[in-house]
């Protein structure tokens, strides 16, 4: 129902961006659809492997090696898979969100989501080719440290 509501409103305030400045709302439109076409294939593509991902593995399987009774080899197995994917947080949190229905625990979901957002074991050359060496090993080795923090953190106060 909530949902619901907020398309009613962005209708209403749709309405009224047109009435006010006709010009600048139909740019704004065409704008907002380039950002969409642009989104799409990537949104599409994760989605896609996410699909593989939960048809190939069962929620047994994820609970298991993600779940709460996996402990600190799950934490640890969340920070390696986080640390070398490379996906955007508006695909992080959905994909998170599926894997907890599928049995996986708190920590070790939190540990994935900041390990992908902050930590990038795969863009280091590129990171190290503008910043150096020392900067990107330093950035990736505190970013690491946090989401262990955080994770375990979340994972007491959550409990």
């Amino acid at each position: 129902m909530f949902t619901i509501g907020l398309y009613i409103l962005v209708f209403i305030l749709l309405i009224m961006s047109l009435i006010k400045s006709r010009k600048k709302t139909l740019l704004a439109i065409k704008k907002a659809w380039k950002f969409f076409e642009n989104i799409l294939p990537l949104f599409l593509s994760i989605l896609f492997i996410i699909g593989i991902m939960l048809a190939v593995l069962s929620p047994q399987f994820i609970s298991k090696i993600l779940g709460k009774q996996s402990g600190i080899v799950g934490i640890l197995l969340a920070a390696v898979i986080g640390s070398c994917t490379v996906i955007p947080g508006f695909v992080t949190f959905p994909l998170a969100a599926t894997l907890l229905k599928s049995g996986a625990g708190m920590p070790q979901i939190i540990m994935f989501i900041s390990t992908s957002v902050m930590v990038g074991v795969i863009t280091i050359p590129l990171e190290a080719k503008y910043w150096g060496k020392k900067v990107t090993y330093t950035r990736n080795f505190l970013a690491l440290m946090f989401s262990f923090i955080i994770a375990f953190m979340m994972g007491v106060l959550i409990r």
